[in-house]
């Protein structure tokens, strides 16, 4: 059965839009905590008081920031569910283009190295909200793939969703382990052997 999936509430209005890409160059380059609304506002070419009106504090900003890269890289997820004709096929790619975009990701990256603690904080203790998307979004993607007739639909999908969802958080958190999922292949490969199983409810 479909699932339908809506990325959350986004900051459409092309003044709020530059915020936010004005945040993201301001904490990719200098980091969160040396970040002022001052220099956010700055760097939009509009005043403090505008931020606070329609965002809200740097925190505000913060997470709005995480929330609409996170939000984007679903839109690529849900484009993804439509071009495969094999489970294995989009299970594969949705895990590659879901860890590589966030072990790529300017901000992700730099968060990682010099502010991990301020990541960590927004991916976990205040990542609920962030996290019910990617579950919506893999959830709506594994439907569709079902009703494609790619596979017969497990009666605990959404729990199956969220499991597969917990699995891909864990590797961007902590990208390092004993196996070796350096390359696209590895990543590609790792999916095939454990992750669509976890899907199918096969063993």
């Amino acid at each position: 059965m479909s699932a339908a999936y809506t990325s959350s509430p986004g900051l459409q209005d092309g003044i709020e839009a530059r915020i936010l890409d004005a945040a993201l160059i301001r904490f990719s380059e200098f980091g969160v905590k040396k970040t002022t609304i001052e220099d956010i506002a700055r760097q939009a070419g509009v005043d403090r008081v505008t931020i606070y009106r329609r965002v809200g504090s740097r925190d505000d900003v913060v997470q709005a920031v995480v929330s609409r890269e996170v939000a984007a890289v679903l839109t690529e997820v849900d484009a993804i569910s439509t071009r495969h004709e094999t489970l294995a096929d989009l299970v594969a790619d949705i895990f590659v283009t879901v860890i590589t975009r966030w072990r790529e990701h300017v901000l992700v990256k730099r968060m990682l190295t010099v502010e991990p603690e301020r990541i960590l904080e927004k991916l976990t203790v205040e990542g609920g909200p962030v996290f019910a998307m990617s579950v919506a979004a893999a959830h709506t993607a594994l439907c569709r793939a079902a009703d494609s007739g790619l596979f017969i639909e497990p009666a605990d999908l959404l729990t199956r969703a969220e499991v597969v969802c917990r699995l891909v958080h864990s590797f961007i958190l902590c990208p390092s382990g004993l196996v070796p999922l350096e390359s696209d292949e590895q990543l590609a490969e790792f999916a095939r052997a454990y992750v669509v199983p976890i899907v199918t409810a096969e063993t």
